[in-house]
């Protein structure tokens, strides 16, 4: 146990707690649109996508840190296609090594996984049929890249919607022997990508199947009380404990989400199947089950 960590940890809960200094702890930065795929799902690579600097990167993650946040997630778009001149992904994570407990990375996996990042999760979204008409046939690329990477901590991740939601079980079984661990969310319906969106029976039902699994004994890393409060969202938001840096530089505090509905558009926290964050606002909240995922996925302690 990382004594140091713990020791921040207390002091963090202590002081927003009891001082209300409410600071994110859980940053996640969008370094880039850029995408080497065009998945339906998705809504980034539709965007316009400024291109960062490196000593503007390099700020951003700083503001993120000085503002109180300690984990960082480097997201796409595709990060690992970022650049500025020879300053690849790699040098954005080894900055932030040096002042976050932890720096993870999510990919495609259509590039070779070889990044200093403490925690890779690699997207997959069904299996090889599903996946391909969701991911531009790329199940075989990231296969090959998974087998391939010398990683010791990979994560495969699934958005669970319409298109996969019937193989989910079958799926999990398929990626259990081949990844360190699996997480999930659900789709959430952006304004430029197709509505894949589960009803709330689908939902009900998929989550009742990943908690079977998870009693079960396969690698699925949510904890079965944050699946349990899925089912209806019901469940408190901490948004405060998040941040998001995007591709321009702008940093956004709290839901990224939050506060951006146009008229007419449903309630986001309605539709929110951010397992993280349910996850992290409930080990805020003093759920061991939570802490203990937690701790199991972005060795927090």
């Amino acid at each position: 146990m990382d004594f140091k960590k713990v020791g921040h940890l207390a002091k963090y809960y202590l002081e927003a707690e009891i001082l209300g200094h409410k600071k994110p702890i859980l940053a996640g930065f969008k370094v880039t649109y850029k995408c080497n795929l065009a998945c339906r799902q998705c809504p980034y690579w539709r965007r316009e996508y400024p291109e960062l600097s490196f000593n503007d990167a390099v700020k951003v993650i700083d503001q993120m840190h000085e503002a109180g946040a300690k984990l960082l997630i480097l997201e796409g778009g595709e990060p690992l296609l970022w650049k500025d001149g020879s300053y690849t992904i790699e040098d954005l994570i080894t900055k932030a090594r040096e002042s976050f407990f932890t720096v993870g990375i999510t990919t495609n996996g259509t590039l070779p996984i070889d990044t200093e990042a403490d925690i890779v999760w690699v997207s997959v979204d069904g299996l090889k049929e599903t996946h391909n008409q969701l991911r531009n046939n790329s199940f075989d690329k990231i296969m090959t890249n998974l087998k391939e990477s010398k990683h010791p901590k990979i994560f495969a991740n699934i958005t669970i919607n319409k298109v996969n939601v019937r193989e989910i079980e079958a799926l999990i079984k398929f990626l259990s022997p081949i990844v360190k661990g699996i997480t999930i969310q659900f789709f959430y319906p952006y304004e430029e990508s197709e509505n894949l969106a589960l009803t709330k029976a689908e939902r009900v039902e998929a989550l009742d199947k990943l908690i079977g699994l998870k009693r079960a004994g396969y690698p699925l890393n949510d904890s079965v009380v944050a699946l349990e409060v899925l089912k209806y969202n019901h469940w408190r938001c901490e948004p405060w404990m998040l941040c998001n840096g995007e591709p321009d530089g702008k940093i956004n505090y709290g839901c990224y989400l939050k506060n951006r509905i146009t008229e007419g558009q449903e309630d986001p926290c309605k539709l929110c199947g951010f397992a993280a964050h349910t996850e992290i606002s409930l080990a805020y909240q003093g759920n061991l089950e939570a802490i203990w995922a937690g701790r199991k996925i972005l060795d927090i302690f």
